[in-house]
């Protein structure tokens, strides 16, 4: 068994930024990360309202930066899945697929995922022509038609982000008007490949092999018209990835970990920081504050059990 004073589940941005801080502290600390560092930051093509870059940097840029300084101060990474966390003898044990390690603290920064519709045809069609990143996939689109789902920031940037590629892009919302900021609201509504389809619901996608169109409706009216595209982009939130800390930290209604403002959890030594914490906003700034608080929180706490 491979003993680390400190362990942090989650590569994203929260997870990063402790590692960060937990490295310089001189702490043993691992990292897990079963995909690729940075989560949905490394798939957002542009980061425009992250401090220090006045032009914006790249999501992917951004996660392999923080990466890198991680690596610099001594943040040891392992690519693994960790399966299942316990706490005995005031120890956390994390069986992993690589392993099965021994921690005084865990830090939990799993992020979230993106929701879906529940709509026919959605998980069928995932894949195939049915994505939840325009980042990855838009550029399968070139000349095409496609439907973004949704009306916050992230819907907004990703049909930005597609008009590069696709030659008309919807955006489906079901309100009148937009909830994404107002900059990304006059930028959206200039662009003259983008068209805003009010007041509309998907209630299913339809094709063969592929996607070759959605029917919406009117949440007004009821009416059901048909919309024919070629792909369907859905953002419509997400969903905590919470499980592996389910009985050893409180949850809210909506499966968010609830902690303290020191990123504590109901369980001592078990803190959580970035999207799968209950907070107000969840942006990448918020993230890294995240990260950086439940890092030195841990170290407090391990300073503890060594008193």
């Amino acid at each position: 068994m491979l003993i680390r004073d400190l362990a942090i589940v989650g590569g994203g941005p929260a997870g990063l930024a402790a590692g960060i801080y937990a490295a310089r502290a001189a702490l043993k600390t691992v990292l897990f990360e079963q995909g690729m560092p940075g989560g949905l930051a490394a798939s957002t093509e542009i980061i425009e309202n992250y401090p220090g870059f006045s032009s914006g940097i790249g999501g992917p840029e951004l996660a392999q930066n923080m990466e890198a300084q991680a690596r610099r101060f001594g943040l040891e990474l392992v690519y693994a899945g960790v399966e299942e966390i316990t706490k005995r003898e005031g120890y956390f044990f994390l069986k992993t697929d690589g392993g099965e390690f021994r921690a005084g603290a865990v830090i939990a920064a799993t992020g979230a995922k993106p929701k879906f519709l529940e709509v026919k045809g959605e998980r069928e069609f995932h894949g195939r022509g049915v994505s939840y990143c325009a980042t990855c996939d838009g550029a399968f689109f070139r000349g095409k038609k496609v439907a973004v789902i949704g009306g916050g920031d992230s819907a907004v940037e990703e049909a930005l982000f597609l008009t590069r590629f696709a030659d008309k892009v919807f955006i489906v919302h079901r309100r009148g008007e937009l909830r994404a900021a107002k900059y990304l609201q006059q930028k959206a509504m200039n662009n003259e490949k983008i068209q805003i389809v009010w007041h509309s619901v998907p209630v299913e996608i339809k094709g063969e092999d592929m996607v070759a169109g959605i029917s919406l409706k009117d949440v007004r009216t009821g009416s059901i018209t048909d919309l024919d595209v070629d792909g369907v982009f859905i953002y419509v939130g997400h969903s905590p990835i919470s499980n592996l800390v389910r009985g050893m930290a409180d949850l809210d209604e909506n499966g968010y970990i609830i902690t303290d403002d020191e990123m504590r959890t109901s369980t001592a030594g078990l803190f959580a920081a970035g999207d799968v914490r209950r907070k107000t906003l969840r942006q990448v700034v918020t993230a890294v504050a995240d990260g950086a608080i439940a890092a030195v929180s841990a170290e407090k706490y391990l300073e503890g059990l060594k008193g």
